[in-house]
């Protein structure tokens, strides 16, 4: 399955976890036995495959840590089942820091 992930789109950081890269164009396949890929699939897959330093500013157990906003083709995950929410081919996964020093 065909997705596309941004990470900071708006410069929150996040992508300094990702060497600086801010897209990614990627394909990943549902788990064995699982028809449908879901954002926790995902999440497990980001850890292992995108995320190049400091996991723990993305993750907090097998969810994203608190102050990090994610969006699915630009809706709230929180509105489509969080970790539950089911993803298809070419759809467009954000994850914007809401956090920021100063």
């Amino acid at each position: 399955m065909q997705l596309t992930l941004e990470f900071g789109e708006f410069s929150g950081g996040l992508e300094l976890l990702c060497e600086s890269v801010k897209v990614h164009n990627i394909n990943v396949d549902p788990p064995k036995g699982a028809e449908k890929l879901t954002m926790k699939d995902l999440l497990s897959w980001v850890l292992t495959n995108l995320i190049k330093e400091r996991p723990e500013m993305f993750m907090k157990g097998d969810t994203v840590r608190p102050g990090v906003l994610v969006l699915v083709n630009d809706c709230d995950w929180e509105l489509s089942g969080q970790l539950d929410t089911t993803l298809e081919e070419k759809d467009v996964v954000v994850f914007i820091s809401t956090l920021h020093g100063g």
